[in-house]
This record gives C-alpha cells, structure tokens and sequence, in this order.
C-alpha cells in the first residue's frame, strides 16, 4: 500500500509538473500581439475574400491559413535568440529541447487549428448557397481533415527551416517560396492529387471527390519526418 500510494503521489506531481510546464509554454508561445494578429487575419479575410457557395470557404481557407500558419510557427524556438535564455537551452540536453520545441509547436498548432476550425463559419455572414446534392455538415466535415493538414505542414516545415538555418525569416521566406510554388497553376498539374493543396484545387461540380486525400497524407508524413529530425537539427545547430 506504501509503494503504491508513494507511486501515485509521483504520479500527480509528474502531472502537476507537467502542467505547469505547458502553462509556461502558452505564454511563451501565443502571446497578446500573435493572439491579436491570427484573430485578426480570418476575419479580414473573410470580409475581402467573397465567395458564393458554401464549398468554396474550404479552398479559400485552406491556403490562406498556411500562410497564416507558416508565420506564427517560424519562431517557436529561434525565440530564444532574442532573449537572454538562450545560452541556459543550449546547456540541456537534445531530448530536454526536443521536447520544449515540440510542447511549443504543439500548442501553436493547436490554437491554429482551432482557430481555422470557427474561422469557416466567419464566412456565412455572405450566406453562401449550399450546392444541390451537398450538405453545409458534409462540406465542413470534408474541411476539417484538409485544413488540419495544411497548418501541420506549414507550421512543422517553417519551424523547422527556422531551426536548421538558426533566422525565423529564413524559415518564413523558404515556406514562403513553396507555398508559391504548390499554389500555382504549375504546382496543381505538377503534382495533381499528391499536391498539399489539392483540397483548393479540387473540382466543385459533380460529385465529391476526394482524391485530394492524398496530398493531405502526403503533407501529413512530410511533418512527421521533419519532426523526427528535429533532434538531429537541434544537435547540429544548438
């Protein structure tokens, strides 16, 4: 009964430390200025950008949030550059920043999803037409995985890049080229269904296609990989 109350009481402090740590991080990482600005930029965006019917607040979501994405995330440890706490990170250990950088970039992306989640309803203030054969419910359940997607690339890739070459403008501007690169003509009949952005390139009329799947998949795993290598970069890089 001792080793096992004992354990419990390790238990809820490990918890409770935990906690506390994550409360830390949501400070550090979503701050009033970032909070004001990605609160900000949905709204405008529904306010400058008309769209007619309801399957189109998707597509014009998805690539404007990578945007949006691709700036909130590029500091999520370069941060520490500007501040006096940088030569203290780099006295830890590769697995103690590894798992700072990723309770960072997890909250961020948290929030930015989330965000991008109420932000499609911003758009019905223009009481777009749902299409024949379609639902409001079925188009917002398609939205949710592609936009879910899209932040973790965006986010996961200029962080990283932010990381590997130690400037969170270099991190915004090689994102920044990419997203160029992907969303463009180009890009949409280069890669077809495997592009990140397929989901905004998708055909409207007819039925529902979800080809577009893929390049979510295909987004999704390239994050995966990047985070693996963070340790690597982090080691590499300080």
């Amino acid at each position: 009964n001792l080793r096992v109350g004992a354990s419990a009481d390790t238990f809820h402090q490990h918890l409770e430390k935990e906690a506390g740590l994550l409360k830390q991080e949501i400070k550090i990482v979503l701050p009033a200025y970032k909070i004001f600005y990605s609160l900000f930029f949905p709204v405008v965006l529904c306010l400058i950008r008309g769209v007619a019917r309801a399957d189109e607040i998707g597509g014009a979501l998805d690539s404007n949030m990578a945007l949006l994405s691709l700036v909130f995330c590029a500091e999520t440890w370069v941060m520490e550059r500007s501040g006096r706490r940088w030569e203290i990170f780099t006295l830890y250990p590769v697995k103690n920043r590894t798992k700072t950088v990723l309770r960072r970039l997890a909250v961020q992306l948290c929030y930015l999803c989330a965000l991008s989640y109420v932000g499609y309803f911003f758009y019905y203030w223009q009481k777009p037409a749902v299409p024949l054969g379609k639902t409001a419910a079925g188009l917002y359940g398609s939205y949710l995985p592609a936009i879910t997607s899209t932040v973790i690339f965006f986010g996961v890739l200029s962080m990283t890049l932010s990381n590997l070459f130690q400037n969170q403008w270099a991190g915004i501007g090689g994102s920044f080229l990419l997203w160029l690169t992907l969303y463009s003509t180009s890009g949409d009949k280069v890669l077809g269904r495997f592009n990140i952005f397929a989901y905004a390139f998708r055909e409207l009329d007819g039925p529902e296609d979800f080809s577009w799947l893929w390049g979510k998949a295909a987004g999704i795993l390239i994050a995966v990989f990047l985070l693996v290598w963070l340790p690597h970069i982090l080691k590499k890089r300080g």
